[in-house]
């Protein structure tokens, strides 16, 4: 999540040039075996792992600690690094050392709260699609019994502002931003510039979600669906600044980071279209998740989502896209999917499950 101190990622780096692993230093190896999937839930410990990046979490009481098959690193509570005997893959079960789990069972049974307090969400930045010359999707029907052409820019507006006030109103203590607040044409660079510089504190994380509008060339076409980047795409969230010159400990850190982001995202994406099924569900059909490599979702360096929420194409779904009150319903939805995810967020430390 950014707003993770980078400061702990220079100390993690100095302790693990320190440990001399950089230099090629061993790791002691334990003979015996245990499967990570069986062993760790005996420890009351909770695994989620991807078999298609070959990484995974182990997650107690808020606490997570992130490792890699076949990697000599753990990074705990992003504070602290472990060295540990490498997990490995031995015919499609996820091995680990006697010695790896008696790292990850001291490491859960210190209840402590992280260095310098818990993790909060600091911002959400709220994307109205399109706008000014640029109408995104657009239509005519008859609506009402008059002649209407439709507009993707002056719904997602209408939304997003609905959804502003809303999470104004329950967070005054956090930076709520509308990417524009009115029919303003920006260009896809300058929204995520937007979002990339919000400031925030030392503990914040910041989301960003993005609206907009469905077309197709079928106009039976309906429903809504919420995008997230797809899990094989891999952002530079890191570019050195933060002060590790070792290249190999940067794109460690890089990964680890961005499969958390990918990690949260899915969550987001989850909790709001949980919210619009709740919402909107018995008169628009819930399209499902999926993964794209949207613009301003794949250049925004946070958890990011984007939200189809409906098909202007339909005459149907047109016309309620057309009524305000449908808009409020659809805001709400949005609006509870996301303090959903914030109250987790928050609840837990900062630190969320995998999905």
């Amino acid at each position: 999540m950014r707003g993770i101190p980078r400061t702990h990622i220079v100390l993690s780096a100095l302790f693990l040039m320190a440990a001399g692993l950089a230099h090629g230093a061993a790791v002691n190896t334990s003979p015996e075996t245990v499967n990570l999937l069986d062993a760790a839930p005996k420890n009351g410990i909770s695994v989620y792992w991807d078999t298609l990046t070959g990484s995974g979490m182990l997650e107690k009481d808020g606490r997570r600690a992130l490792f890699h098959a076949g990697d000599q690193l753990m990074l705990l509570d992003y504070q602290k690094l472990a060295i540990i005997d490498p997990p490995r893959i031995d015919q499609g079960t996820l091995m680990v050392s006697l010695d790896f789990m008696d790292t990850i069972t001291a490491f859960f049974g210190v209840d402590t709260v992280p260095q310098g307090g818990l993790y909060r969400v600091g911002a959400i930045v709220i994307d109205a699609g399109h706008g000014g010359k640029d109408p995104g999707a657009f239509a005519a029907h008859t609506i009402g019994g008059e002649k209407t052409t439709v507009y993707e820019k002056n719904i997602t507006l209408a939304v997003s502002k609905l959804l502003y006030d809303q999470l104004s109103k329950t967070y005054p203590d956090k930076k709520i931003l509308l990417t524009r607040k009115d029919d303003r044409f920006l260009s896809l660079e300058e929204r995520v510039d937007i979002a990339n510089a919000v400031p925030l504190g030392e503990r914040e994380a910041i989301l960003f979600v993005s609206v907009h509008v469905n077309s197709s060339l079928n106009n039976k076409s309906t429903g809504f669906e919420v995008w997230y980047l797809s899990p094989g795409y891999r952002r530079t969230v890191l570019t050195g600044s933060e002060g590790i010159e070792d290249k190999a400990l940067l794109t460690i850190f890089n990964d680890m980071l961005e499969e958390e982001y990918t990690a949260e995202s899915i969550q987001i994406a989850k909790s709001i279209s949980d919210g619009l099924n709740n919402q909107i569900g018995s008169q628009s059909p819930n399209r499902g998740l999926k993964a794209e490599e949207w613009f301003v979702v794949k250049n925004a360096n946070m958890p990011s989502v984007l939200v189809e929420i409906g098909f202007l194409s339909n005459s149907q779904e047109a016309a309620l896209l057309s009524d305000p009150a449908y808009l409020r319903k659809i805001s709400a939805g949005i609006y509870n999917g996301l303090t959903d995810f914030v109250r987790d967020f928050e609840k837990s430390r900062g630190f969320t499950g995998f999905q």
